[in-house]
C-alpha cells in the first residue's frame, strides 16, 4: 500500500518519496572555485618575483655577505645586528652618507608628489567640461607618462647637456638668463634636474587618476553652488577638493612610495655615480651594494628602508582613515 501525504485544501494528493520530495532532499552541488584557480598563477609569480627576494634580501642582511662569500652567499659568516648598526650609525661615513641620502629622498620625494599632484589635479580641471579639442589634450598629457623610462630619461639627459642641450639654449641663448652655461647633471643643479624629469614622468598619472574621480561628481552639486553665487574657485574649493578626497588619499600614497623608490630615473640620468645634491636612497643602496661589495650592509639598508615605507604607509592610512570618520560623522 502506498502512503500519501494530506494534501492541502483543493490540492491533489502527493505521495511521499515522490519527485518532489526528492528534489527538496536533494543537496546543492558544490561550485568549483575557478576565480581562484584563475587567480593563482599571479598569485604564484607575486611570491617568486616579490616575496622571495625580500626574504632572501632579509637573510642577507644579517651576514657578513662580502665579494669573498658571494659566490656562497648561505655559506658567509652570521653578523647578526652588525650591518645595522653599521647603517645607522651616523657618527660613521656610512651611516652619515646614508642619512644625508634619506634626507635628500625626502625632499625630493615631497617636492615631486606635490608638484604632480597639483599639475595633474589642475589639468583634470581645465579639461573637465567639453570643449573642441579636449580629447587631444588628453593624448598629449598622457603621453610622457606612456613613454619608456629609459627612452624618456635618456632624452632629457641631452637636453641638459651643458654645451649643446636644449635646456641651456632656450635658457641661456635664447632668454639670456646667467652669465655662462649651467651644469645641470653635476653640482646643486642635479638636484632640480631630477626633479624636473620626475614630475615630467609622474604628473599625467595624478592627472589620469584625478580625470576619472571628477566623473563619479554629480553635475547638480556644481549646478545647486552656482545658484548659491559660488564662483569656480569656490566649487573647486567645496565641492570638488571633498568629493575627491578618497581619491588624493590613494593617489598622494601611491605618487610617494613610488618615487621614494625611484631608481631608474636617476639611474639613468646621472648613472652608477650621482651627485650629493641627488643622491636617493635607491641608487645610494646601489653603490653600497654592488661597488663596494658590500651585500649586507647593503641590504641592512634596504630593510630599514622598507620598514621606514611601512611605517610611513600604516600611518598615513591611520590618519586618513581618522579623518574620513570625522568627516563623515
Amino acid at each position: 500500500m502506498t502512503t500519501t501525504a494530506t494534501p492541502p485544501a483543493g490540492g491533489p494528493a502527493v505521495r511521499a518519496g515522490g519527485p518532489r520530495a526528492a528534489h527538496t532532499a536533494r543537496r546543492p552541488r558544490r561550485r568549483v572555485p575557478l576565480p581562484h584557480l584563475l587567480l593563482l598563477p599571479a598569485l604564484l609569480l607575486e611570491l617568486l618575483v616579490h616575496l622571495v627576494p625580500m626574504l632572501i634580501g632579509i637573510v642577507m642582511s644579517f651576514k657578513e655577505l662580502t665579494q669573498f662569500h658571494i659566490a656562497h652567499w648561505n655559506g658567509a659568516p652570521w653578523a647578526g645586528l652588525d650591518n645595522y648598526a653599521v647603517s645607522v650609525d651616523f657618527d660613521a661615513p656610512v651611516g652619515a652618507a646614508l642619512l644625508r641620502s634619506f634626507a635628500t629622498t625626502c625632499v625630493f620625494a615631497v617636492s615631486s608628489v606635490a608638484l604632480c599632484w597639483l599639475l595633474g589635479t589642475a589639468a583634470a580641471l581645465f579639461l573637465q567640461d567639453s570643449f573642441r579639442g579636449r580629447g587631444l589634450l588628453r593624448t598629449l598629457f598622457l603621453v610622457p607618462y606612456a613613454l619608456p623610462v629609459y627612452a624618456a630619461v635618456i632624452t632629457w639627459a641631452f637636453m641638459f647637456q651643458r654645451d649643446n642641450g636644449l635646456v641651456n639654449h632656450v635658457l641661456h641663448d635664447q632668454l639670456g638668463l646667467g652669465e655662462s652655461p649651467a651644469f645641470w647633471l653635476i653640482g646643486d643643479n642635479s638636484f632640480w634636474a631630477l626633479l624636473a624629469v620626475s614630475v615630467w614622468k609622474g604628473w599625467p598619472f595624478a592627472f589620469l587618476i584625478v580625470m576619472a574621480g571628477l566623473q563619479n561628481i554629480p553635475r547638480e552639486l556644481y549646478e545647486a553652488a552656482a545658484l548659491d553665487g559660488a564662483g569656480v574657485w569656490r566649487q573647486v574649493r567645496h565641492v570638488t577638493l571633498p568629493a575627491l578626497r578618497p581619491v588624493n588619499q590613494v593617489l598622494v600614497l601611491v605618487l610617494f612610495l613610488w618615487t621614494f623608490n625611484d631608481f631608474n630615473t636617476p639611474f639613468v640620468l646621472f648613472g652608477r655615480a650621482a651627485p650629493e645634491a641627488a643622491d636617493l636612497i635607491s641608487l645610494h643602496i646601489y653603490q653600497s651594494s654592488f661597488q663596494t661589495w658590500n651585500f649586507g650592509t647593503g641590504s641592512a639598508m634596504s630593510v630599514l628602508l622598507l620598514l621606514f615605507l611601512l611605517l610611513v604607509t600604516g600611518g598615513y592610512l591611520l590618519l586618513t582613515t581618522r579623518g574620513r570618520n570625522s568627516a563623515d560623522v
